[in-house]
């Protein structure tokens, strides 16, 4: 295990106990989260060393790498993907009608494959093997391993995206610095995060599926998040709620709370999470961030 001494975010050494969470879908290990005193940012720690990571993927249950259709809650959650890939399709079309688009997490490679299709022109990166090469052979995708981040060419996107991948990243300042350094000064970035300030999250607590320990290393708030990108020049110019996410994850945490799907909670939970957000905070479950660089005197 690897023990951080310093926030990801601040860089400051004092933290608190926030909750000790188990890692209910794969490993069943116990897992502690920590709150900076200074900017409040929640994180896991300790947490696995980057060579050890993997191994708390290796489910075939873990939905973004799976294509088995089998069981209900895969087949409504590969639904609610096909759905979800046209309006992510709009969020981003409204800004930029055409170009070039990266996808860091692409995962199976649906996402880019939508794009591909609409005449974008396509790129993307994923870490594990076996759905790099699923985006690849299925769909003829470009796809690289991470670690040819370093060597894509600067400036060269017009959209660089990652869909529920930022919490995965063990060198979190690292990845937005690459960012910053890849994507067209008027381009923009568009990041998807699990919100633990979301009504759900109150309500399951240690059972939240969105905390999902230990594969999400970093736990973000939308001002956590905010402070991230500001540190690498960029400001978040709109924010979209993910509703769907909020009867998904109610959905996990309700096997995770009583070891069976109770659908009815989950719906009930779901829909509460989302009606809270609106009235009260825009708290989602789940929110998407757009943002732009700063502009900067020459």
């Amino acid at each position: 295990m690897e023990l951080l001494n310093n926030c990801p975010l601040c860089g400051k050494k004092s933290f608190s106990k926030f909750l000790s969470i188990d890692d209910h879908f794969l490993s069943k290990e116990s897992f502690q989260l920590v709150k900076c005193s200074s900017c409040k940012f929640v994180f896991t720690n300790p947490r696995p060393r980057a060579e050890d990571l993997q191994k708390y993927y290796e489910s075939e249950d873990y939905f973004s790498h799976s294509k088995k259709n089998k069981g209900l809650i895969t087949v409504l959650y590969n639904a609610v993907k096909n759905y979800s890939l046209y309006k992510k399709y709009n969020l981003i079309s409204r800004h930029k009608s055409a170009g070039k688009i990266l996808d860091i997490g692409c995962a199976t490679g649906e996402f880019l494959n939508y794009f591909y299709k609409k005449g974008w022109g396509t790129m993307g990166i994923e870490p594990a093997k076996n759905p790099r090469n699923f985006a690849i052979n299925n769909y003829g995708l470009d796809v690289k391993p991470e670690e040819s981040i370093d060597e894509l060419t600067a400036k060269n996107f017009d959209v660089i995206t990652m869909w529920h991948v930022l919490e995965h990243v063990p060198e979190l300042n690292k990845r937005i610095q690459q960012i910053e350094k890849l994507l067209k000064d008027d381009g923009f970035l568009l990041i998807a995060l699990p919100n633990y300030l979301s009504w759900d999250a109150n309500y399951y607590k240690h059972h939240w599926a969105g905390y999902d320990v230990p594969r999400h290393l970093y736990h973000f708030s939308p001002s956590t998040i905010s402070e991230l990108l500001r540190k690498f020049h960029f400001n978040i110019f709109e924010i979209q709620p993910m509703k769907f996410d909020s009867f998904y994850v109610s959905l996990l945490s309700e096997k995770y709370k009583s070891a069976k799907m109770g659908f009815a909670n989950a719906f009930v939970n779901g829909l509460k999470s989302n009606i809270h957000a609106k009235i009260n905070n825009n708290n989602y479950s789940s929110i998407i961030y757009l943002a732009k660089k700063e502009k900067r005197a020459i």
